[in-house]
């Protein structure tokens, strides 16, 4: 349970984030989905091997955008070699908060892309629309509605008997990111009626100052000893969707709702299995371009990087190129290279200047932090890195799952969408044209 608490305050320090500015058309990246943390009997090699195991099925169910893998042949050969997929690991040790001994890995996801195209199964990338959910639930006390937490009281109190938690969980759970409306809606008797009443077109107009790709109204109340939910979901780039599921509880209710959304839109965006290249592939945004002279030097900048196989644009416009960036090895490591030429800036939101107010970046760089990860196992390196502390504490176990806004015009936001990996964007900033020195001066 301390686990599902950490979640919890990891869900609200999305909601800290997003409430403090407003997405672009709610389009976000997902990072995490390739690292999960189970709970362990201990780290004998046979319960770290169940530890890997289970691990890698939650990924799987994450990535696939598929909650049941169960009916593919091949699955038990795939887990029986999760280890092998693993790219590094923590083992960390029961304390006062978790009962159990816990194993946090993160796998590599071009071994688990490669992983699931095995066993024909499509991959749903890391760009992924957020859902904007109105859900009103039917508690002892009354009806309320579920939001997100205050930006200035982030640990607010829990309302409707942990239904935010439950819904925080269940989207954690599936990779799907899922926004609550603001602290100041939850005494709004009025939207409260319209969501419980699903009138789409009230709701939609609530919704208009609220960024977001898709749109749920849910309504969720206990009859006997079952729980209900009825919801509706529809938006940019999917016909609308409605359903009925029943569960024992809170929990079991919020993750039937989020899996079918979550089904619902990796049918729409997942990458067929026969689409999915040996090697790795990125989209790169760059911009100020606006010379042939800046192309030339963003394309042999990127060539001449040790991990990229093959550049070539994508699209070209005024000021800006998007190329795709076909790598070997993980992501992390053509980050890293890119890092090391100070000509490219990684172009994070909360910088980008406008209308929306965006906050300043913390300086302590938390805005959006990244999981940790090793490089993959070298030439005769077959187990994965142990991290390198010791006492088995846990770190920041909030680097485990976060969002970043997917700045995208609106052209390009469909192709993300469909694309198998995330879009990086960077500021470039090239060398200045040497003018000729006037020898009459």
């Amino acid at each position: 349970m301390a686990f599902l608490a950490r979640l919890k305050r990891q869900a609200g320090l999305l909601a800290l984030l997003l409430s403090g500015f407003s997405l672009p058309l709610g389009a976000v990246t997902v990072g995490g989905l390739y690292t999960v943390e189970v709970p362990v009997a201990s780290s004998a090699p046979d319960d770290l091997k169940q530890g890997y195991q289970e691990g890698l099925k939650q990924v799987l169910a994450r990535v696939s955008g598929q909650g049941d893998l169960g009916a593919q042949g091949n699955l038990d050969e795939l887990l029986g070699r999760a280890e092998s997929l693993v790219q590094s690991y923590q083992f960390l040790r029961a304390d006062e908060e978790n009962q159990s001994d816990r194993l946090r890995m993160t796998f590599g996801a071009v071994g688990v892309n490669q992983a699931l195209a095995s066993i024909d199964v499509p991959v749903w990338g890391a760009n992924r629309p957020l859902t904007l959910a109105w859900i009103a639930v039917e508690a002892p006390g009354g009806r309320e509605l579920l939001v997100r937490p205050d930006a200035d009281e982030p640990d607010s109190a829990e309302n409707a008997d942990g239904g935010r938690q439950a819904f925080d969980e269940a989207a954690a759970s599936r990779g799907l990111p899922l926004v609550l409306p603001p602290a100041d809606r939850a005494d709004n008797g009025r939207l409260l009626s319209e969501v419980w009443g699903q009138f789409m077109g009230s709701i939609k107009e609530a919704s208009e100052i609220i960024d977001h790709n898709l749109l749920a109204v849910v309504k969720v109340n206990r009859t006997g000893g079952t729980w209900q939910a009825a919801w509706r979901l529809e938006g940019e780039g999917i016909e609308s969707t409605e359903q009925a599921i029943s569960g024992a509880s809170p929990q079991a209710v919020a993750q039937k709702v989020v899996g079918a959304w979550a089904d619902r839109l990796a049918e729409r965006y997942a990458v067929a299995a026969g689409d999915i290249s040996d090697s790795a592939r990125v989209d790169i945004l760059v911009e100020p371009v606006d010379s042939l002279r800046d192309y030339a030097q963003v394309m042999a900048a990127l060539g001449k990087m040790t991990p990229v196989v093959a550049v070539s644009p994508v699209r070209v416009s005024a000021e800006r190129i998007t190329l795709k960036v076909s790598f070997s090895g993980e992501l992390s490591q053509l980050q890293q290279y890119i890092a090391l030429d100070p000509r490219f800036t990684e172009w994070r939101g909360a910088e980008t200047s406008g209308p929306q107010n965006r906050p300043a970046p913390r300086q302590d760089g938390a805005d959006f932090p990244l999981a940790v990860t090793q490089p993959p196992a070298g030439e005769g390196q077959t187990a994965p890195r142990q991290q390198p502390w010791d006492d088995g504490q846990a770190g920041d176990l909030d680097q485990l799952f976060q969002y970043r806004p997917l700045e995208l015009a609106a052209e390009d936001r469909e192709q993300a969408f469909e694309s198998l990996y995330q879009t990086l964007k960077y500021r470039w900033r090239g060398e200045p044209v040497v003018q000729p020195s006037n020898p009459g001066n």
